[in-house]
């Protein structure tokens, strides 16, 4: 009596028998397409693989061409955004800055001094200037114009000292302020009725 029959291959019986049937069947498929493969002349194979290496290039450049293009909208959307940040915070500074040239102007208006004055007056007109190199420009006296709600914002109204000021600006409380291109400060304004 010999054992030697009766050992087996333990990795066929840790199988499955759905995997035996499953493996079979990819082991035929292979089978099938090297048989095409065989099938086919060397010249048919070669057309046949350059076909398939044609599909993978164009696959390969419309991935790249789309990543390409996803990376220049996030450039020029970064830098939009940059553009942005910037402007917006040059306007923050601008807008809280506003209220240190009423308060230099409200000075100046009330110094009795020359000596004084004129010292003022010098450094609010370095100030004015620096302001003005980094794009702040006060808006035209607004005294004696038609009220215009796109450029002013009426404090309130009083009785019109004439009747050819009815309807315009009696008194500028604040002047009104651009940023470039933007208002950051409407002229407010008293209009006559």
């Amino acid at each position: 009596m010999s054992t030697k029959n009766t050992v087996q291959d333990p990795d066929k019986e840790a199988l499955d028998p759905k995997e035996n049937l499953a493996e079979t069947q990819a082991e035929n498929t292979d089978k099938e397409s090297v048989e095409t493969q065989e099938e086919m002349s060397p010249e048919e194979q070669l057309e046949a693989r350059i076909a398939e290496l044609e599909e993978e290039l164009k696959a390969e450049k419309d991935q790249k061409l789309r990543l390409y293009a996803d990376f220049e909208n996030h450039r020029k959307r970064t830098a939009k955004e940059r553009v942005e940040l910037f402007g917006s915070a040059n306007q923050e500074l601008m807008s809280a800055l506003l209220p240190i040239i009423d308060d230099f102007k409200r000075a100046l208006s009330n110094l009795k001094n020359e000596e004084d004055q004129e010292g003022i007056s010098l450094i609010f007109n370095k100030f004015e200037n620096t302001l003005k190199q980094k794009g702040l420009k006060p808006m035209e006296s607004t005294i004696g114009k038609e009220f215009n709600v796109d450029t002013m914002e009426a404090i309130t109204r009083i009785p019109a000292p004439s009747e050819d000021m009815k309807g315009k600006v009696v008194d500028e409380i604040e002047q009104g302020f651009h940023l470039g291109t933007k208002i950051i400060r409407y002229a407010r304004v008293v209009v006559g009725e």
